[in-house]
């Protein structure tokens, strides 16, 4: 990476705000690019950005705020699908009005995002749409049925989406996180019966013993929207420490 290799291009991130969306945001533009955040509550967001509230849960909302992106830098040629939420449980603990808000925000969410977006991303010469799956997506994880669930749908809307456009120039990638440290999991922790013990739990079942960090997961993003990675599309880079593929031996042995 040549260090503004997004100069002159335009970023929309959702979820923009705090963790991973905000490492985001903020590693995109070290690289050159103009940034847009999309928030729920944009009042935390970095000054730098444009900063907008909106819901990727209410297609009027999405519209409404991407024109106003658009209105501003005239373009918008990187689109990162970051907004999501969490839920617990297995198969029994959520009612239907769960599983339909779960799965509007985490994955109808990134199509109404992406699709209020395509009229600027195909007229980009270097468009890009990066959406943020989990470790989820790949490996069972006890108690998150329906947050596996939809991050699996992210992954496999991401190919879909990577065949639709490949053809009018647009590049579809996505970023599986492991275990990040993250808003969201700071108040899994505090809500567990021995925080301490929990964290640590997190942290050994990665194979490199610790958290991801918000800056690994921005790092693999800003690759993947880059131009400079141009023959990559319909895939998704791990940012897990390792959880997805390796099997290592217990320690000491």
């Amino acid at each position: 990476m040549s260090g503004n290799e997004l100069a002159g291009l335009v970023a929309v991130v959702t979820g923009g705000a705090s963790g991973i969306g905000a490492a985001i945001a903020a590693r995109l533009s070290a690289a050159g690019a103009s940034v847009a955040v999309l928030d729920l509550d944009p009042s935390e967001a970095d000054s730098r950005f444009l900063s907008l509230a909106a819901d990727v849960a209410d297609r009027a909302s999405i519209e409404v705020a991407m024109s106003a992106v658009a209105e501003r830098f005239g373009r918008i040629d990187i689109v990162v699908n970051n907004a999501g939420i969490g839920a617990q449980g297995d198969v029994t603990a959520g009612d239907d009005g769960e599983w339909a808000r779960v799965l509007s925000v985490n994955v109808t969410g990134i199509a109404r995002v992406t699709a209020a977006a395509m009229p600027w991303l195909r007229r980009s010469p270097a468009a890009s749409v990066c959406n943020i799956s989990s470790i989820a997506a790949t490996a069972g994880l006890p108690q998150r049925a329906l947050y596996s669930a939809s991050k699996g749908a992210v992954l496999s809307l991401t190919r879909a989406m990577a065949a639709d456009h490949l053809r009018e120039g647009i590049r579809v990638n996505a970023v599986n996180p492991g275990t990040a440290a993250t808003p969201w999991v700071d108040r899994l922790l505090s809500s567990a019966a021995d925080p301490d013990a929990e964290r640590s739990a997190l942290e050994s079942r990665q194979p490199h013993g610790r958290l991801v960090s918000a800056d690994e997961v921005a790092g693999a993003v800003l690759y993947l929207v880059s131009p400079q990675s141009g023959s990559t599309t319909g895939t998704y880079i791990e940012v897990d420490g390792g959880m997805s593929g390796l099997r290592l031996r217990p320690p000491g042995t």
